[in-house]
């Protein structure tokens, strides 16, 4: 937990669209703070370190202190603005270091397979249980050397340890396959061709 951000928070008392507004002018983002069977705590979190901290990581794990006492917290939903993209409240999931947490991690294809083929990716997110310190911000599929036909499966996926894949051990996640060249209609091209010439001609009559 070394690495781990702490983010220095504070209650929340101020509720509705007018406190959100104010709270929004000082520079803050509104938030609350849910789980382990205890009540939602409301806070106001400073919205230039919540940028750094989502900036990269839409999993982010945060510390936050509030009063002095400190709280693991998952970044679990956050809402911006549809136009400006600005910060406007953040849900955060209060977890321990030990447990394991269900996430959406996007996946992402390095290297290049044969010539002459492309890759359909079936999946560009997977859903993982990681333990709430050690969340991967994505997972690689190398495609490198891979040919024509091959299909990369759920199970073939290289996952940090501790790391579970809540997918189908059997699904799909990635093909490779033939580049499909466009065919020209040479007969079609020729006719409009002949018939442009036609045309021509008759106008020059």
């Amino acid at each position: 937990m070394s690495d781990t951000a702490v983010i220095a928070v504070q209650s929340r008392t101020e509720f509705g669209k007018g406190a959100a507004r104010r709270a929004r002018r000082a520079g803050l983002v509104p938030a609350v703070i849910y789980g382990h069977e205890v009540d939602p705590v409301h806070i106001d979190i400073p919205e230039h370190e919540l940028f750094l901290l989502v900036r990269s990581n839409k999993n982010a794990v945060v510390e936050l202190s509030l009063d002095g006492e400190k709280q693991l917290a998952l970044v679990k939903d956050l809402q911006r603005h549809p136009v400006s993209r600005v910060l406007l409240h953040v849900d955060f999931l209060a977890v321990t270091a030990g447990e394991k947490v269900e996430v959406d991690v996007p996946l992402v294809v390095i290297g290049e397979a044969t010539p002459g083929t492309v890759h359909n990716v079936e999946e560009f997110t997977i859903t993982v249980k990681a333990p709430a310190t050690a969340i991967p911000e994505s997972i690689e599929i190398d495609i490198t050397g891979l040919e024509i036909g091959a299909v990369v499966r759920a199970s073939d996926l290289a996952v940090p340890e501790g790391v579970e894949v809540e997918l189908d051990p059997e699904q799909d996640v990635l093909s490779i396959q033939e580049v499909q060249e466009e065919v020209i209609n040479e007969p079609e091209a020729a006719a409009e061709t002949t018939e442009a010439a036609s045309e021509a001609d008759a106008s020059e009559e």
